[in-house]
């Protein structure tokens, strides 16, 4: 297991990613051909649900959303906690809503949450039990980092301070090109450690979806893999840039959930 990948263990840190999709098989295709996952059966408790393997390593799962809930096609951020009740109490008691559980996964692998903050952004939480998250982090194929985007930090970001134990970091543009954009971003840290962000974007947030979290996904070559997407049946919402973390594309999978190609530096 990698240091990044031991990291995000820590209570508060992103541990997983999970997509409910309107067809497993055809989501299980367009992962399989871009980031080349391997899927096996997972917990069924909403539905089909499949986890993916990247060279035999757990990295996401991914889940078929039932015919009766009108549910956005999405990623979907799950933060560890060591008590995933506790946490639920602090979601409501700090202004956020808890939407589904705390339930054990039929699988007695761990106990989750889904929830919501005081902007709507959804996001889960994970009581590992033998499943503590990812086990695979940092190489092409895997997520690497995940992002809060919101009208602007100051309305939210004690909200997961609170909530998470977080220790909050501004970061200051340095007037390059690649900075642009980022002049309300906070760094999350954990015992000194960068686990996550959050990404205030004013009158930019899309209003189709509002405040939401925003999972990246390491690729060797952000130009070729969302040449790829397209191929697959995505989109490129926004193309190739470079930033100061490395070349990003913003792009859909076949079925439109929103995620960001990144080729680190």
């Amino acid at each position: 297991m990698t240091t990044e990948a031991a990291t995000r263990r820590m209570p508060g840190a992103p541990c997983w990613v999970s997509l409910l999709a309107h067809s497993l098989p055809t989501t299980q295709e367009f992962y399989g051909a871009l980031f080349g996952w391997e899927f096996r059966p997972g917990p069924q408790h909403f539905g089909p649900y499949a986890r993916a393997f990247l060279d035999g390593r757990e990295v996401a799962g991914v889940g078929e959303l039932l015919p009766d809930r009108a549910l956005p096609v999405s990623w979907t951020t799950y933060l560890a906690s060591d008590d995933a009740d506790v946490t639920a109490e602090q979601i409501r008691s700090c202004g956020g809503t808890v939407g589904v559980g705390p339930l054990d996964a039929d699988d007695d692998t761990g106990r989750m949450a889904i929830a919501s903050d005081p902007q709507g952004a959804i996001f889960g939480v994970w009581q590992g039990r033998s499943m503590m998250g990812t086990t695979f982090t940092g190489e092409p194929g895997t997520a690497v980092w995940n992002e809060l985007v919101t009208r602007d930090t100051e309305s939210v970001g004690t909200f997961y301070e609170h909530v998470f134990g977080f220790e909050t970091e501004p970061l200051r543009p340095d007037g390059s090109p690649e900075s642009a954009g980022f002049e309300d971003y906070l760094t999350l840290h954990l015992k000194d450690h960068p686990v996550a962000g959050i990404h205030g974007v004013g009158g930019a947030l899309p209003r189709d979806r509002g405040s939401h979290w925003m999972t990246y996904f390491a690729v060797s070559d952000t130009d070729a893999a969302a040449r790829r997407v397209a191929e697959l049946g995505g989109q490129v919402l926004d193309g190739a840039r470079d930033s100061a973390h490395g070349r990003l594309a913003t792009v859909t999978d076949s079925e439109g959930a929103v995620f960001t190609l990144v080729q680190r530096r």
